[in-house]
C-alpha cells in the first residue's frame, strides 16, 4: 500500500518522534510499501519534498495535503501533544483517508493522565491516588508525603519528577508546568513496573503481548529511556494468575478507551494486584522500544508488526 508516515511534531517529544518515524518508515519498505514521509517541525511547519521552505504553518500544511490525500494509509508515528493526542487522526478523519492507531477520542482522553484515571476507574480499574491542579496555584500546594508530579498531558517522563521532601515540591511544580498548566500530583505506588501491548487487527481481533518488565532504581525518567541503561525482562516474570490480571487489565483499558492500533498499558504490579499508571495510545515504535520487544516475544517481528498496523487501519469514526 502507499504508507505515509509523518514524524517530529510540536513538542519535547520530536526527537523521538523522528526515530519512530524512521524505523516505521524503514520497516515498511521492508515489507513491500510504497512509503513517503513528511516531518512536522518544533515550529509546525510540515517538511517534505514539494513544500515550500519558509512556507507559514497554513501554507505548508495546505501543500502537505495532497500527500495525505494519495495515501492509502496515514501512519503518523508523532508521540506527544499535537500528534498523539488525536489532532493528527482528526485531520485523517476529515480528509476520509485512513490512520494507523487510535481515533480523536482515544488518543485525546489517554494523552490526559487525568481523563485517564476517571476512565480506568469507572472501568473498575485501581489508580495512585492523586489530585490536579493548576499552575497559577502551584504556590498554595501544601506537601502531603513522597508525591509524584507530572505534566497531565505530556510524555516520555518530561517534566515528571519524585517528591521526597516538602523542599522538592515546588521546583518538581514548576517543571511539570513548562509541559502543561495541568498539573497531577501523585501519590507513590510500590510495585514492579509492568507494561502490556494491546494490538487490534483486522476483524477488530485485538490481543495482547506478552508482558514486559522494567528494572529501574527509582523513577523510571527520560534520561534512563533514551539513554541506553534501561532494562527489560520480556517476558516478564510473572505467575499465571499474575498474566491472566494484567492482560485482563490492559484489555479492558483498551476497550474502555476505544483505542485502535496498538496501544501500551503501564501498570504497577502491587501485592493487591495491577495499579495502572498511564497509557500510550502512539508509543515509541523503534525497533528497540518496548512494543516491538514485547510483539518479538510473541514471534511478531517488527516488519510484520508495522504491516500488521497498517492493514488494520481505518478512517476515524467510519
Amino acid at each position: 500500500m502507499r504508507v505515509l508516515v509523518i514524524g517530529g511534531g510540536q513538542n519535547a517529544e520530536h526527537e523521538v518522534s523522528l526515530a519512530s518515524a524512521a524505523a516505521v518508515a524503514e520497516a515498511l519498505r521492508a515489507g513491500g510499501h510504497e512509503v513517503s514521509e513528511v516531518t512536522i517541525s518544533r515550529e509546525g511547519l510540515w517538511e517534505a519534498a514539494g513544500v515550500t521552505e519558509g512556507a507559514t504553518v497554513a501554507a505548508s500544511l495546505t501543500l502537505a495535503m495532497p500527500l495525505v490525500a494519495a495515501a492509502d494509509v496515514v501512519f503518523p508515528a508523532v508521540h506527544g501533544a499535537l500528534g498523539e493526542d488525536g489532532v493528527l487522526a482528526a485531520l485523517c478523519a476529515l480528509a476520509g483517508v485512513r490512520v494507523v492507531g487510535s481515533g480523536p477520542r482515544a488518543g485525546a482522553i489517554g494523552m490526559d493522565k487525568w481523563a485517564t484515571k476517571l476512565v480506568a476507574e469507572a472501568a473498575g480499574l485501581r489508580t495512585a491516588r492523586g489530585r490536579l491542579i493548576d499552575a497559577a496555584d502551584c504556590g498554595d500546594s501544601e506537601f502531603e508525603g513522597p508525591v509524584v508530579v507530572k505534566p497531565v498531558s505530556a510524555g516520555s517522563s518530561y517534566g515528571v519528577s519524585l517528591v521526597r521532601s516538602e523542599q522538592e515540591l515546588a521546583p518538581a511544580l514548576r517543571e511539570a508546568a513548562r509541559f502543561d498548566r495541568r498539573i497531577l500530583v501523585e501519590e507513590v505506588v510500590h510495585g514492579r513496573e509492568i507494561d502490556v501491548a494491546v494490538i487490534k487487527q483486522g476483524g477488530r481481533v485485538r490481543w495482547a503481548a506478552p508482558p514486559l518488565e522494567i528494572h529501574a532504581a527509582g523513577l523510571f525518567d527520560t534520561a534512563m529511556k533514551y539513554d541506553g541503561s534501561a532494562q527489560f525482562t520480556v517476558p516478564a516474570q510473572l505467575s499465571a494468575d499474575e498474566t491472566t490480571s494484567i492482560t485482563r487489565a490492559a484489555l479492558t483499558m483498551f476497550d474502555a478507551l476505544g483505542c485502535a492500533g496498538v496501544a501500551r498499558m503501564d501498570f504497577f504490579l502491587t501485592a493487591d494486584g495491577p495499579v495502572l499508571n498511564e497509557v500510550n495510545t502512539m508509543p515509541g515504535l523503534t525497533a528497540a522500544s518496548q512494543v516491538p520487544r514485547m510483539f518479538a516475544a510473541a514471534d511478531v517481528s517488527y516488519v510484520d508488526l508495522v504491516s500488521r498496523l497498517v492493514r488494520a487501519a481505518e478512517v476515524p469514526g467510519r
